[in-house]
């Protein structure tokens, strides 16, 4: 990461206050930390005042206990030095909005003040429960990273959903396929813009050639987010498209690695599959530690939820977007990117196993190429400047 005084030589803030909600503290790792400093950083170079600040009736994420807790000192002291080394070490605060919950980094009076400054707000991830001291602000911008589920739920009439996403005036996804003739997600309720992740291009900047493996960070099983729709379950956890291509380092004489947390039976039929295997908590518990782990690389295989891809809803991870910036070549399941992105050079979309081998062939064929592929279409479609530039424009800021 760069270090604290880099952020000095960016231009002062030319524009309005801008607030970024999200879930850096309440979910304190690696991935999530980038994605939110990412549109921080953008907003600056944009000439934007931002501030993060989370001010939730939730209990953060404790990943030491692996369960929810009112406490949020831990959380907080592991990612404050990156917010502190990108200069945004006075424009934080915490507030814990509940029963004796703490406020940390800038004080109550503060985040009411700021909350009467702010030209706008970016509740990223839907992060943010909307009071009415946030309705107040000017622009109120819903940014949501997940597609499907919050579409459905608005769908059924759910009243908490429809009424939380009143409260904001503008509503872009990283569902870029949203409205089209072949997506599955009902919008009727809602107009929804696309986006994508912005990315700080030169914080991925590393060795010119990667390593000999393929691989991803990623959870293998999530419970509960699971979705009953025109009946017909959608799943929401990685593990069941994984599992149709567990083969794969068996059909090609490369590497490739998961690192996900699993319990031992899931580490047993992976190595029987030849797949590598490597802790992803104790990965993304350092944001450095992270990010030298995507640049040394050979490049990312990766699948998609099942409510990303069969619905077509053209959605990208902000994962693969970093694997890109570093120059890494993407193998990832199809979503409907691929009407977005370019793909058969730097970045590959697949549906079955030939796709992934006659992706696998291409890369290796001409690696460093598409090293250089993957970098390009990082710093066309993902720039923080573009990204960020073009939502706030589109957002009419």
């Amino acid at each position: 990461m760069p270090k604290k005084g880099a952020a000095m030589l960016e231009p002062p803030p030319r524009k309005g206050k801008i607030i970024v909600f999200g879930i850096l503290f309440w979910y304190p790792l690696a991935g999530v930390t980038y994605q939110f400093l990412h549109y921080l950083v953008g907003l600056r170079r944009l000439g934007y005042d931002p501030y993060y600040i989370e001010d939730s009736a939730r209990w953060i994420y404790d990943p030491r206990l692996n369960d929810l807790s009112p406490d949020a000192t831990g959380n907080i002291q592991t990612v404050l030095p990156a917010l502190q080394a990108h200069g945004f070490g006075g424009r934080w605060a915490f507030r814990g909005n509940y029963p004796d919950g703490r406020c940390y980094g800038m004080s109550e009076v503060q985040i009411k003040q700021l909350y009467r400054e702010a030209d706008a707000f970016l509740n990223i991830t839907g992060a943010q429960e909307i009071r009415d001291e946030h309705r107040a602000i000017p622009r109120r911008i819903y940014v949501e990273s997940d597609p499907f589920a919050l579409q459905v739920k608005a769908a059924k009439g759910d009243a908490g959903t429809i009424n939380m996403l009143a409260a904001h005036d503008t509503l872009f996804s990283f569902g870029e396929n949203l409205g089209a003739p072949d997506c599955g997600v009902p919008v009727e309720k809602c107009r929804w813009l696309p986006t994508r992740q912005p990315v700080a291009l030169e914080w991925w900047d590393g060795p010119v050639r990667g390593g000999d493996t393929f691989n991803t960070i990623t959870t293998w099983h999530n419970k509960g987010k699971d979705i009953e729709w025109r009946g017909e379950k959608w799943y929401w956890t990685k593990d069941r498209e994984f599992e149709k291509f567990l083969d794969l380092p068996k059909r090609r004489p490369v590497k490739f690695e998961l690192a996900a947390t699993v319990d031992d039976e899931v580490k047993a039929l992976l190595n029987r599959h030849g797949w590598l295997q490597r802790n992803s908590i104790e990965i993304s518990r350092d944001p450095d530690r992270y990010r030298d782990y995507i640049r040394r690389s050979r490049g990312e295989f990766t699948v998609a939820r099942d409510q990303y891809t069969r619905p077509h809803t053209g959605w990208f991870s902000d994962r693969s977007a970093c694997y890109l910036a570093a120059g890494r070549p993407v193998i990832t399941q199809e979503t409907g990117f691929s009407k977005f992105l370019p793909t058969g050079k730097g970045l590959f979309g697949f549906k079955t196993m030939d796709d992934i081998l006659k992706a696998v062939d291409v890369i290796e064929g001409d690696y460093e190429g598409h090293c250089r592929a993957a970098r390009e279409i990082a710093a066309e479609f993902f720039a923080a400047e573009r990204v960020v530039g073009d939502l706030m424009h589109r957002a009419g800021l």
